[in-house]
């Protein structure tokens, strides 16, 4: 092999750089695709849940950095985030937030979702954040304590279609979804998706129930 091929072989093993300042611009412009609004209101109970455990008291100062209990995981530089989060909290101060587990509802969604419309390539899935092992390698050396909390917020809705048309709507990552497809690949993801729901949904034939499990985390910073 002449040194130019190797050269070349070389370069084609080296996973490129993600452009972070272009993926940060693609995530915008896709969650302000829809309305999250109307998808956040139903999730409420999972913030007030939060701020219960993160044990908020009167007089201490309060930093709302994502305007989202899930906001952190979706950040595509997860080091970085983890940093910051550390960075604008005192020594003794406690970080609070939720993700998404890998193995539940969302996480399948994601898989599903990724299937037909890769994400950008280089970047870390946002479901790791639901991974406590990972949680320590992010913050471990900066952490006093790590509290970690399986819990399950129920998705309801009158049946796997109305769930479809509400995420497909308003939800930015699977309004994109379906937006990326020609008619077929939109039939097929629908397809699937009812699939999953119907598999996850345990409010019976006349209703949707589907439980979806997230880590609440509270973290103690040295």
């Amino acid at each position: 092999m002449n040194a130019p091929t190797e050269l070349r072989a070389a370069v084609a093993a080296t996973p490129a750089t993600p452009d972070l300042a272009a993926i940060k611009q693609r995530q915008q412009a896709t969650w302000a695709s829809g309305d999250y609004a109307v998808i956040g209101t139903t999730l409420q109970i999972v913030g007030e849940n939060l701020a219960e455990a993160a044990d908020v008291r009167a007089g201490e100062r309060v930093l709302d950095v994502a305007l989202s209990t899930f906001g952190a995981m979706f950040a595509p530089d997860h080091q970085r985030t983890a940093e910051e989060l550390l960075r604008v909290v005192r020594p003794g101060g406690r970080i609070g937030f939720a993700a998404w587990t890998p193995e539940g509802f969302i996480g399948r969604l994601f898989r599903t979702v990724g299937a037909h419309v890769p994400p950008p390539a280089g970047v870390r899935s946002p479901v790791k954040w639901g991974d406590e092992p990972y949680l320590v390698e992010l913050f471990g050396t900066h952490a006093e304590d790590i509290r970690c909390s399986r819990r399950s917020f129920n998705f309801r809705y009158r049946s796997p279609a109305h769930w479809i048309e509400v995420f497909r709507n308003y939800y930015g990552p699977t309004h994109k979804a379906f937006a990326a497809l020609d008619e077929a690949g939109q039939a097929r993801l629908q397809a699937e998706l009812v699939a999953l729901l119907e598999a996850l949904n345990i409010g019976g034939a006349e209703s949707l129930v589907v439980p979806g499990e997230y880590l609440e985390v509270v973290i103690t910073r040295h």
